[in-house]
């Protein structure tokens, strides 16, 4: 696989990751994930990574740089579906992928989006 789908969600782009990362995807991942960022004025990003068994040291610091370089386009990163062992990786790294907020699930995921920017879970004011 060459790269992953990034699917819009209004204001939202949903990265699913189902396929065990390397170094060179997760590169490319960050970089069409700040381009659809750009191109669709998005507001959030929600990035599943509940079909990754094992996160390296690279894949932890990819994720926290698409965090960074989202907050510096005016978007937000959500985390979901973190396995426990590989939550035991990240810590066990020293990893703490400051600005990254998780969640269990996409529902809540983006749950915390909407109430980022809408106020309320459900995007009504």
């Amino acid at each position: 696989m060459d790269r992953i789908p990034i699917l819009r969600m209004n204001e939202f782009l949903l990265v699913t990751i189902q396929v065990d990362m390397h170094d060179r995807l997760a590169m490319t991942l960050q970089d069409d994930l700040t381009e659809q960022i750009v191109r669709h004025r998005a507001r959030g990003v929600l990035i599943d990574i509940s079909s990754l068994e094992v996160v390296d040291s690279f894949i932890g610091r990819m994720i926290g740089n698409i965090a960074a370089m989202s907050r510096v386009l005016d978007a937000e990163t959500v985390v979901v579906g973190m396995r426990p062992a590989v939550a035991i990786t990240l810590v066990e790294l020293g990893l703490s992928l400051p600005g990254v907020r998780t969640a269990l699930s996409v529902d809540k995921g983006m749950d915390l989006l909407r109430t980022s920017f809408h106020g309320t879970p459900n995007g009504a004011s």
